[in-house]
This record gives C-alpha cells, sequence and structure tokens, in this order.
C-alpha cells in the first residue's frame, strides 16, 4: 500500500496545559525518520506483562501506546497540553460537542482512517465494561460529520475532551479489530510506528514497523519486546547486552548502570497506602487516621528510594509545578483511633521492585503503632483482580495521576468516587463526589486546577488514601540508542525516531 497524502496543515491544540518540572524528551538524537535504511531490531525489557490480553480498555493500554502500537486523536505535548494526533485540529461547536478534523491516515491491516471508523472505535471504548479509567463518570457519544469529520459529544459539558481524548484506553483501531462480540484486538489493526503481530503468552511480543504510518517511517525495523517482572533481571538484560531499553530500573540496581545508560526522568507517578473504606478494619475512619499518622513517608523517600522519590504531600505531587501553591489543607478528618486487637493484610505487587519494600517499611511502622499486619505480594496480573474487589486491607499501588487523560481529575473521578472504575479504596463518599463532579464543570485552566486541589483535600479528608511518594523514574537505554521517549506520563517509550 502506498502512502496516504496528507490532505490539511498540522494545527496545534490547545486547553489545560499542566506544567511539569521534567520535560518528555528523546534519549539523544534526531526524531526524524530515515527512509534509507532498514533499520535494527530494538530489544525493549518491559515491567509489566499483558493482563488483559492487549486490551486497550484496562491496563495494558499503556503497554501498547509506549510500544507505539496504538494512538488517539490527540496526544500530550511536552507540557501536557492536548495536541494532535490523528486529529489534527479541533474546534467547539457548543458546551458538549466538539468538531474533530481526521488527518489522512491509515490502519495497519491497509484501510482508511475515516470518520465512520473513529466513531465506530469511539463507540466501542464508550461501550466497555468495566468503562475504560478515561471516561469514568462520561457519557460520551460520536458520529461521522462531513469534511473529514468526528462529532464527539458529551452528556454534560466536558470542557478536558480534548485532554481526555489523549487517553491510551481511547486508542482509535480498525473495525476488524472489533470482530469478535466481546474482545478487542489490537493485532494488525491500529494506526502507530509499530504493528503487534505477535505474542508469546504474557512473556514477549513481536512488533514490526508499520511502513504507511502516517508520521513517517520508524527508524528500527521492529521491536522484540520481553516482559520481565523482576527489576534486577530487566537491569541485568540491559547489562549483558540482552536488551536496549529497560524501563523501570530500580533505585537499588541504579548505581550498576554506567551513568551514560541511566536515565532519570520527573513523573507524575506517586505511590500511595489505599485503605479499604468498605470493609475491615478501615472501614472505621478512625482506624484509618490511626494508619495514617502511623507512616512516615521521609523514611521511605530516603530509605527504600534512595533520593529517587519526594515525600508525599498530597494526590499531586511536585511535578506538576502549579500545584503546591494551590494546595487546600484537608479539613473533617476523624481522630485516631485505637489500633488494639486490629490485624490487617497490606497487598502489593512486585512489577515494580520498590514496592515490595515500602509494603516492608509500612509493616514495621504500622506495627509500631499497634497494629498486626500481614503482607501479599504478587506479580500484578494475579493481583488486580482481587484488589478490586477489596480482598485486602489496604493496598500499597503506583499510579501516574495524570496518566488516563492528562486532566487532574480524570485520576480523582476514577480511582476515588463512588462509580470510579479503579477505586482500589473503594471509597463512596458524597461530599468527595460532589468537590469532584463541581471541578470538572470548570473550564478555566487556573480555575480548574484550584477546583482540583480543593477536591484532593475532600480525598484525603477521608483518610481513605495515604500519599507516600512521588516517583522519579529511571530507564535504561543502551550506549548505542538514541531517540527513546523519556514521558512523564509514562504514556511513550518507542517511537519513531528511537534506533540503535
Amino acid at each position: 500500500m502506498l502512502p496516504l497524502p496528507r490532505r490539511r496543515g498540522f494545527a496545534a491544540g490547545l486547553l489545560l496545559a499542566p506544567l511539569l518540572t521534567g520535560c518528555f524528551a528523546s534519549g539523544g538524537g534526531d526524531e526524524s525518520s530515515d527512509s534509507g535504511t532498514e533499520g535494527a531490531r530494538l530489544k525493549v525489557a518491559l515491567a509489566f506483562p499483558p493482563a488483559e490480553n492487549f486490551s486497550p480498555y484496562g491496563a495494558d493500554a499503556t503497554l501498547l501506546s509506549r510500544l507505539g502500537v496504538t494512538e488517539g486523536l490527540t496526544r500530550l505535548d511536552a507540557n501536557g497540553a492536548a495536541a494532535p494526533a490523528l486529529a489534527e485540529s479541533w474546534t467547539r461547536e457548543n458546551d458538549r460537542a466538539w468538531l474533530f478534523t481526521l488527518r489522512d491516515a491509515a490502519f495497519q491491516d491497509g484501510t482508511e482512517v475515516t470518520p465512520k471508523a473513529v466513531a465506530a472505535a469511539l463507540t466501542r471504548a464508550a461501550d466497555a465494561d468495566p468503562v475504560t479509567a478515561a471516561l469514568s463518570g462520561v457519557e460520551l457519544t460520536a458520529e461521522a460529520a462531513d469534511d473529514g469529520r468526528v462529532r464527539v459529544t458529551t452528556a454534560d459539558p466536558d470542557p478536558a475532551l480534548p485532554l481526555r481524548l489523549s487517553s491510551p484506553g481511547l486508542v482509535i483501531l480498525s473495525a476488524k479489530a472489533y470482530a469478535k462480540k466481546d474482545a478487542v484486538s489490537p493485532v494488525g489493526t491500529a494506526t502507530g510506528p509499530f504493528e503487534l503481530t505477535g505474542t508469546t503468552g504474557t512473556t514477549a511480543a513481536t512488533l514490526d514497523r508499520f511502513d504507511d504510518y502516517w508520521g513517517g517511517r520508524a527508524q528500527a525495523s521492529g521491536v522484540d519486546a520481553k516482559f520481565i517482572a523482576d527489576g534486577t533481571a530487566r537491569t541485568n538484560a540491559l547489562r549483558t547486552g540482552e536488551a536496549d531499553i529497560a524501563e523501570a530500573v530500580p533505585v537499588s540496581q541504579a548505581a550498576s548502570l554506567d551513568r551514560a545508560t541511566r536515565r532519570e526522568t520527573a513523573t507524575t507517578r506517586t505511590t500511595s497506602l489505599l485503605l479499604n473504606t468498605r470493609s475491615g478494619a478501615f472501614k472505621d475512619a478512625r482506624t484509618r487516621a490511626a494508619a495514617r499518622e502511623a507512616v512516615d513517608t521521609s523514611a521511605l523517600a530516603k530509605g527504600v528510594y534512595e533520593g529517587y522519590a519526594d515525600a508525599g504531600v498530597g494526590i499531586y505531587g511536585p511535578a506538576l509545578t502549579w500545584a503546591a501553591d494551590k494546595r487546600v489543607e484537608p479539613t473533617g478528618r476523624a481522630a485516631a483511633g485505637s489500633t488494639a486487637g486490629k490485624t490487617v493484610t497490606v497487598a502489593t505487587y512486585d512489577n515494580r521492585p520498590e514496592l515490595p519494600e515500602v509494603a516492608q517499611v509500612l509493616k514495621q511502622q504500622l506495627e509500631k503503632a499497634g497494629f498486626t499486619v500481614k503482607l501479599e505480594v504478587r506479580e500484578y496480573s494475579r493481583l488486580e483482580s482481587d484488589a478490586l474487589a477489596g480482598k485486602f486491607d489496604a493496598f500499597v499501588s503506583a499510579r501516574n495521576t495524570m496518566l488516563d487523560t492528562g486532566d487532574p481529575l480524570s485520576i480523582l473521578a476514577s480511582d476515588h468516587t463512588c462509580e470510579g472504575s479503579y477505586n482500589l479504596a473503594l471509597l463512596c463518599d458524597k461530599k468527595v463526589d460532589e468537590a469532584v463532579s463541581d471541578a470538572e464543570s470548570v473550564g478555566d485552566t487556573a480555575e480548574r486546577q484550584d477546583a482540583a486541589m480543593t477536591a484532593e483535600a475532600a480525598v484525603l479528608g477521608t483518610d481513605a488514601v495515604v500519599p507516600l511518594v512521588h516517583q522519579r523514574i529511571i530507564t535504561g537505554v543502551g550506549a548505542d540508542v538514541s531517540g527513546v521517549l523519556l514521558d512523564p506520563y509514562e504514556r511513550g517509550l518507542v517511537g519513531v525516531g528511537t534506533r540503535r
């Protein structure tokens, strides 16, 4: 198939640009493609294996975007603003409807990206069960319009819609992806620079370059990805040349890498202790308050993370530079109650190797305060369903607070409201829901940030979540590799210009 001609100019996106202290940068080198050479294949070691058969509607969505397989109508630029992707421009028709003008692009199965195909893909995402995190609390419809445009309408005004549509959970796939009624397949049906061509269970995936990618031919001819949950093993793979790129290098392994192969990126990822508000010991707000008071976050940042993290100050950390000056003190917190006779199970996963150590330190801190603590550590894909079902009293989780949409309110809606799709604390609080709902109706950037901080304070006031640390991630990059995407939102890793 010949590359499709580009028919429209490239227009800049706008709306709600949260400033980041970290920069979304490559690991060096020119981002432009070199179509004159075939390019070497890249070997990538990833921390998280697919948990849902590479479905774009759950945790696997980020795997697909990091490997350059999928993309949506928009993306996030270096400052966190909505920027063009499959849509080259957009306008707001009224408070509930937006028109997105599509660029000329092709799906990896050879069909064209049309308004009808885009509308169908967004409709499938909107109907997904459970709902994809970016649409938590949002009712969305999409339909083809004239002149190569798609009309996206929300039941309630959504000033952050262009940001929302950048979510890895709202990617555009061809009709072939939905051939099976109860499954979605991104294999050969996406639009990114790399095509997913094969998988080996949850251990490996093979990707080949998609030569008709609208953004230019990728410099690497393909990607061989291995999913290696053990952080030391990922680091060793980089050190021995078995991997060109290793994500999420443990802080304990950072010193073992040459400085030239170690990249540190400030991120919007916060590690938190989430307390089960529905059942068990932490159903009582006074017991949650006692747990919060027992936690020493500075010990975690300096000890477990060896300085590669900042002590937790809220749901939003210092990577969002506007948050500190707008932070609101939580009110209405319960007084700490007795911990006598309180036995709790704290669960976490080992894909991020610091988390079991965090859990161990928390165990010691909670036991010092009088709790009896049991630990449960598993690989994430074997833990998520039990955590969402409330089978643990507490859960230690590392969550990129801006991952799902780039809008600071999205994580509050998905993680801390009654209908939230990733509500690990099982929190259902009327004041929290009202604060989040009020904030979501605000369109002005500064005012929306103020409202987000008010909603954050409402969440923290319940003591359902105890922010522990705000992370910086370490990516291992081979000495002969350039163009790696160092993304504070952790949506990107391999792109058109990534090569060796």
